[in-house]
């Protein structure tokens, strides 16, 4: 029996879960519950641990610590959709623990899953109970608990895995949604297979293969019961970047105080600065509070009402490294050019030509060309066939030549991981959280290059407010979602992310969102259709729309979108 784990131990272990991981990625994907194509919950956290075990294969390390820190890093930029996201930032928190350690027995490894849980928790702004943090945090506690009684690790393993099959059993009674279903959620499954795994590697129960595992790429969207909103409450979206007086500091009373005088509070930091993004009516103070951990290194404060809806900001403080590595890549493509004649493709990192530049996610040639057209840098693959990863998104605003980028996630299971790159480049990155297609067109709309920014992210997010969305597509499964009977197969609309009705016949379907959209008095409608659908069945369903709304500006484009057949702009 081992008492402690090393590095090579460590290693093992992630790479043991992530073959345990990609074995029960469908069974994971069948555990979302709404009826569209969807399924990626186990696809996501797949593909995020799969990048760390990548990695890990790549190196040797000496200490566990530095085995810890690259899975931490790998899984940041690696991960995929919310629940990639938040699995990532439960590694986070390990490898913090972990930091400056040669091998980890029963107290520092449940120590450390104890701090994976307290990041993810203090990075999502409005944790929902009943889904994979709710099994991690109990899971966790009863670590901590058992090694602190003196358990061995495998003990304090059994331990967590007890309590989280528990918790996971529990997420039934939670979620509503799950209840009704009558399923466990997906994310809180791949949690407590990864921990299982873990206690097989330690036992020698399992080996890892010598060749590396390859999950394959989403190929359908997440409507899990993992998704996150994002809340509007209070005036001013206040961001900031302080340095560290003590890189050890405790930031838990500033949380506390932060999180009396507003909400949507996150607070993530290293060992040099700390940013926070809070939404809170009196910024002045939050500025003061936080200046008593360090110095004030750059702010940015909004006026929401303004603005029409919550925006993510912040900057990452400049450092050495970073230039460092800006400077490497500037020499590798310098010696490229003098050495072949030619410029490279395409930077790795582009310097800043111009005041602001644009990443739009999205899938199909017609929906991308579209927002080439409205002056978008760069196109990130990805949406409802597949989420991109952190690293995906990064690369793009990297390879934007502009100092400030605005990514335009076009989904809601992506705006969490474009998130994550906010402190992970030099350029100034403003996620606008848009959750639909529409919502990014209706936003390069207002995308106007001679505006401040602050009236330039004012009118884009007034836009993204006004625009309703309407989605077609088809039922992956029978179900009884909502008070609605659904069979596979058959059409499904959904309306701002609603669920209008299940229909066998298209021209009902559509005759029913006509009726939806009447309490919007639409002036404009835009049907984007897909890459199933001809042109001819799309002026049809135009038609059925302009009959209705004679008076509306009705406008029929070729999308090309996969998933979907229809995407409807209502504004």
């Amino acid at each position: 029996m081992r008492d402690y784990i090393d590095a090579a131990a460590f290693k093992e272990m992630i790479l043991c879960a992530d073959a345990a991981l990609h074995a029960n990625v469908q069974a994971i994907n069948e555990l979302n519950v709404f009826p569209v194509p969807d399924g990626d919950t186990g696809t996501n956290m797949g593909l995020t641990i799969n990048n760390a075990a990548s990695e890990l294969r790549k190196r040797s390390f000496d200490t566990v610590a530095s085995a810890a820190d690259c899975v931490a890093g790998a899984m940041l930029r690696g991960a995929r959709g919310n629940s990639g996201v938040i699995l990532s930032l439960l590694f986070r928190g390990i490898s913090r623990r972990l930091k400056g350690t040669e091998t980890a027995g029963a107290a520092e490894f449940s120590g450390a899953m104890s701090d994976g849980v307290e990041a993810a928790y203090k990075a999502v702004m409005k944790p929902a109970e009943g889904t994979i943090l709710t099994v991690s945090r109990l899971a966790s506690a009863a670590a901590v608990k058992a090694a602190a009684a003196g358990a061995t690790l495998e003990d304090t393993l059994v331990s967590a895995i007890q309590a989280g099959e528990e918790a996971l059993e529990d997420t039934i009674n939670l979620n509503p949604v799950l209840k009704k279903a009558g399923v466990v959620d997906a994310g809180g499954k791949g949690y407590v297979i990864i921990l299982k795994a873990i206690l097989a590697s330690l036992r020698g129960e399992v080996t890892s293969s010598a060749e590396a595992i390859t999950v394959d790429e989403p190929t359908e969207a997440a409507w899990g019961a993992d998704e996150v909103e994002v809340p509007e409450q209070n005036i001013f979206d206040t961001v900031y970047v302080v340095r560290k007086n003590d890189p050890d500091v405790d930031l838990t009373p500033l949380r506390l105080y932060l999180d009396s005088i507003g909400d949507s509070l996150v607070i993530s930091d290293d060992d040099e600065i700390f940013k926070v993004h809070v939404h809170t009516d009196i910024p002045g103070s939050a500025l003061t509070e936080s200046q008593k951990y360090g110095a004030l290194d750059i702010a940015k404060i909004e006026n929401m009402r303004l603005q029409a809806l919550d925006l993510l900001a912040g900057r990452k403080s400049k450092s050495t490294d970073d230039l460092e590595e800006i400077d490497r890549e500037l020499s590798r493509m310098e010696s490229a050019t003098a050495v072949t004649g030619e410029e490279p493709e395409e930077p790795v990192f582009a310097p800043a030509e111009k005041e602001y530049g644009v990443v739009a996610v999205c899938a199909g040639e017609g929906i991308a060309n579209l927002f080439r057209d409205l002056s978008v840098d760069q196109i990130v693959t990805g949406g409802q066939t597949m989420n991109p990863s952190t690293d995906d998104i990064l690369q793009a605003v990297n390879r934007t030549p502009a100092s400030t980028v605005f990514v335009l996630p076009n989904n809601k299971n992506i705006i969490m991981a474009a998130e994550q790159c906010v402190p992970l480049t030099e350029k100034k990155v403003i996620v606008l959280p848009t959750k639909t297609i529409p919502q990014g067109v209706s936003a390069m709309l207002n995308f106007v290059v001679d505006e401040p920014e602050e009236s330039l992210v004012g009118a884009m997010g007034d836009a993204i407010g006004n625009v309703h969305t309407a989605m077609v597509t088809y039922a992956a499964r029978d179900s009884d979602f909502d008070g609605h009977a659904i069979h596979a197969g058959e059409y499904l609309a959904l309306l701002d992310g609603s669920l209008i009705g299940s229909y066998a016949n298209i021209k009902t379907l559509f005759k029913e969102l006509s009726w939806a959209f009447d309490d919007f008095r639409p002036e404009f409608i835009t049907v984007y259709y897909g890459e199933d659908v001809t042109e001819e069945e799309a002026d049809t369903a135009a038609e059925t729309i302009t009959g209705n709304f004679p008076d509306a500006e009705v406008s029929v484009v070729d999308g090309g979108q996969p998933v979907y057949y229809y995407m409807i702009s209502v504004e």
